[in-house]
């Protein structure tokens, strides 16, 4: 059943579709859950191989497949499947792939009446290799996502200020970005930010981040320390809080999750399952994780929620397809044990 909901939901979008977005999740109302989403929207243009390529190396794939995408998106996505009600600040290109984003916002719920076009752009894509361990790489054209401006966030003011959650990624203008968690943070609205792509951050943004949710690679670009285990992950997270961010979740794949922030630090266990894509995984992590924050859930407890929410994610080829409904990932939860106080270890050096 999961199968035929992603293909048709796939199908609404066409053969593919990307885009630069904020995303507002809002306080519960009518059983769902507001929030808003300033970030990116793409198609995903996908290629089954037996291994990544290096540099100068060709390799001979397998199957090549289109998909909805955008960081942002499959965010959006993952968040109104687990109950959020979502809202979505972005810019499109005014060509098929665009329309066809918004007609995929519209079927899945998502209010898109702050989605901008942007004549002189076109809609973003992401081109991605998989290979035979649902490892991936990943390079992005950003198109109109880039021309995501502050003026477009004034037009949204109201959905952003109004939200419970913020959610933000680094596919838009560093500008854009800072002055959304800006907006946000003088609200009072909590802000997620999911540092990717990488780079080294202010310390005036990190200031106003709520959850800073990084992989392992991302950390380690965000801090210039090894993240090559919990360990290393326990260190990132806190050179980041004593930059400003209120709590950090370093996400692992199969090592779990590190979380670090005001009531100690905590680790969660990594599900099971088989991945066979791990695209998307650190979106519909966020996307989760919002939909829980706004629906009142705990801290530790919204971590638990978006790390089942990527165990179900990475199960099926294709980012947005294989976004879970929530009673797929309450399953998954029911299936994982409760997060763990980690021991404190001697400080860290700065």
């Amino acid at each position: 059943q999961r199968f035929a909901e992603r293909d048709a939901f796939n199908a609404s979008f066409g053969e593919s579709d990307v885009c630069s977005d904020a995303i507002a999740v809002r306080e519960p109302k009518c059983g769902a859950f507001r929030r808003a989403v300033a970030t990116d929207i793409g198609a995903d243009l996908l290629v089954r191989v037996p291994a990544l390529p290096g540099p100068g190396e060709t390799v001979l794939g397998g199957r090549f497949a289109r998909a909805a995408g955008g960081k942002g998106a499959n965010q959006a996505v993952a968040a109104a499947r687990a109950g959020a009600a979502v809202s979505f600040v972005a810019c499109l290109g005014d060509d098929d792939l665009g329309r066809r984003a918004r007609e995929g916002f519209e079927a899945e719920g998502i209010d898109a009446s702050a989605v901008a076009i942007e004549p002189s752009q076109p809609t973003g894509a992401a081109f991605i290799f998989v290979d035979a361990k649902g490892e991936n790489s990943i390079a992005v054209a950003s198109g109109a996502n880039s021309a995501l401006s502050p003026a477009h966030l004034e037009a949204a003011r109201e959905t952003i200020e109004s939200a419970a959650v913020l959610l933000l990624q680094l596919e838009t203008p560093l500008e854009t970005v800072a002055a959304a968690a800006r907006m946000a943070a003088d609200a009072g609205v909590r802000v997620v930010l999911d540092p990717a792509p990488a780079c080294r951050l202010p310390d005036s943004l990190l200031a106003r981040v709520s959850i800073l949710t990084p992989n392992a690679t991302e950390a380690a670009q965000l801090t210039g320390l090894e993240v090559a285990d919990r360990r290393g992950a326990e260190r990132a997270a806190a050179w980041l809080r004593e930059r400003g961010v209120e709590t950090v979740c370093v996400t692992l794949g199969r090592g779990g999750v590190v979380m670090a922030g005001p009531d100690g630090s905590f680790e969660v266990d990594a599900h099971g399952v088989e991945a066979v894509d791990a695209t998307g995984a650190g979106d519909v992590f966020s996307g989760c994780m919002a939909a829980a924050l706004a629906a009142g859930r705990p801290l530790v407890d919204a971590v638990a929620f978006a790390n089942a929410g990527g165990a179900c994610w990475v199960t099926v080829v294709g980012a947005q397809r294989s976004a879970p409904k929530r009673a797929d990932v309450e399953s998954q939860v029911a299936r994982a044990g409760p997060a763990r106080p980690i021991t404190p270890q001697q400080e860290t050096p700065r």
